[in-house]
């Protein structure tokens, strides 16, 4: 009695009379769609990995893999804390050096033992080793501790001279077992010592400082390159991110470099010009620069004043990271207009409480904006007085596509039919092919319309998909080419609502008789 998957035996040319069992794979199968909430940063960092995505949720995660904040320009803490105060909780962290950084050392006194930080950065300054008994005789302890981080604790170290510095390295770098693993702070080495072993007690910087190499960093920096091993930006390549943003970035040269990885990788970009920007800058800057992309959301220099509670001070800071976290606590229908944003204390040009300062944006100011594909961060919003962003838009100049909505509905669409659709590659061509392809596109876009993602104002359906003899003629399919064709239509955001009131003496007021007999 055999059992095959079905198409691995051929079954018209069976010779032996028994039962053959097929197991047969669902015919109609199902898309789920990739998740929008995911926010890609680069920016500097005192501690981790150097260009290589790291997973963050929380401000916890991203102390335990970075470090604290920083209080300083193109810091990535800074814009990860902002995004969370806004509800997004997943992240792609990349950081970024401008070479000069360096690992915190020290050499054990009176050996050649030495100790080296995990990463590089000046993170690695506060941390201290030091070797004292251990809980069984004739055994030494080592401990690693670094504040905020879980202490590392490698006991019952025995041997003496060479033997002992080679286990206790062994020990640091690889581990002691399922209880006690490999470091996660520092690197040993014996360098050769033969020393007897002593308490010591040592910061790990005391013989070479960690260095965050972040002074010389800038916009080169930021946008790495897209080499074997990428770094900065492209680092973020096939990270699944749907929103991100270089930390602090205002250099308008890179503004369409962005723009354009945003739309190899469905990405929507987050850009900004730089603090205390005028809006005649603004408005000739993007046009000097030529970005017209849906894929790119141009936030206007006016930055914000922010309460950093880990550093103690209320800093100025990009509106990126607010902006970026608005957007991913939103489902991708949805625009950021009138949407209110968390921790906003004031702006450049609004001032911060008590300053006496209170320049507001005119109808002109944001025509202006607005017009030239520029977004912005102010209070009051149509709704009433609350931070939020005062327009929804990308800097296309194409109205049907210069919306959040479109950008992110577009891109979610896009990236879930590219992550499910190649299962029917290399698969025969036959009318049934043709009812797999459409029946799963259907279902997907049948899951967004129950989940409101999708509507229409009459009530009809708002999307058809295609996929038959009509646009699948036998001199395509002959040549291996199958072919669906998707409509879908987005529903429209409310961005410019008419209330009109008559009244006076004079108005003759119509009413309509219910059929319940209410009077309207």
């Amino acid at each position: 009695m055999p059992i095959a998957q079905q198409g691995s035996v051929n079954t018209t040319s069976l010779i032996v009379p028994d039962l053959y069992v097929q197991i047969v794979p669902p015919q109609n199968l199902v898309l789920n769609g990739v998740p929008t909430n995911v926010v890609g940063v680069v920016g500097t960092a005192s501690w981790g990995p150097v260009d290589e995505p790291a997973i963050v949720g929380s401000m916890a995660d991203y102390a335990q893999v970075f470090g604290s904040i920083v209080p300083r320009k193109y810091d990535l803490g800074t814009q990860v804390a902002t995004a969370v105060q806004q509800g997004a909780q997943s992240f792609r962290c990349v950081r970024v050096t401008d070479g000069t950084d360096a690992a915190a050392h020290a050499v054990v006194p009176g050996t050649n033992a030495s100790f080296a930080a995990a990463y590089t950065g000046s993170l690695g300054n506060s941390i201290t080793l030091s070797l004292g008994a251990g809980s069984q005789p004739n055994t030494w302890k080592l401990s690693v501790l670094l504040p905020g981080f879980a202490p590392e604790v490698y006991d019952g170290l025995g041997g003496n001279g060479a033997a002992f510095w080679t286990g206790l390295a062994a020990a640091v770098n690889t581990g002691m077992g399922p209880q006690r693993g490999p470091s996660a702070l520092v690197v040993a080495s014996t360098g050769g010592s033969t020393a007897s072993p002593a308490r010591f007690s040592l910061g790990l910087g005391s013989s070479s400082a960690g260095a965050d190499g972040a002074l010389a960093v800038g916009s080169a920096q930021l946008i790495g390159a897209d080499v074997p091993t990428r770094n900065g930006l492209y680092a973020l390549r096939g990270q699944g991110c749907g929103i991100a943003l270089l930390a602090d970035c205002a250099d308008p040269t890179t503004w369409t470099i962005q723009a354009r990885f945003g739309l190899q990788e469905g990405i929507y970009m987050i850009l900004t010009t730089p603090a205390g920007d005028t809006i005649a800058n603004a408005v000739a800057s993007i046009a000097a620069a030529g970005l017209d992309s849906y894929s790119a959301k141009l936030m206007f220099g006016d930055w914000l004043w922010w309460s950093d509670q880990v550093n103690n001070t209320v800093r100025l800071v990009s509106p990126q990271g607010f902006t970026a976290g608005r957007l991913a606590n939103l489902s991708p229908e949805q625009s950021s207009l009138n949407k209110q944003i968390y921790g906003i204390i004031g702006s450049q040009r609004t001032g911060t409480p008590g300053s006496g300062q209170n320049t507001a944006y005119s109808s002109a100011d944001l025509s202006a904006l607005l017009g030239a594909g520029i977004d912005v961060i102010c209070n009051p919003q149509p709704a009433g007085s609350f931070w939020g962003v005062r327009g929804g838009r990308n800097t296309s100049s194409v109205q049907a596509t210069n919306g959040d909505d479109y950008t992110r509905l577009t891109n979610y669409i896009a990236e879930t039919l590219a992550a499910g659709m190649g299962q029917y590659v290399g698969q025969v061509i036959n009318s049934n092919l043709f009812n797999r392809i459409r029946s799963t596109q259907l279902s997907f876009l049948n899951n967004m319309l129950g989940q409101g993602l999708l509507g229409s104002t009459d009530g009809s359906l708002p999307f058809s998909v295609i996929c038959d003899t009509s646009n699948n003629p036998p001199s395509r399919t002959g040549l291996g080419y199958v072919q669906s064709d998707a409509q879908v239509q987005y529903q429209a955001i409310n961005e410019r609502f008419i209330v009109n009131v008559e009244g006076g003496q004079t108005v003759q007021v119509s009413r309509q008789t219910l059929p319940n007999g209410q009077v309207n």
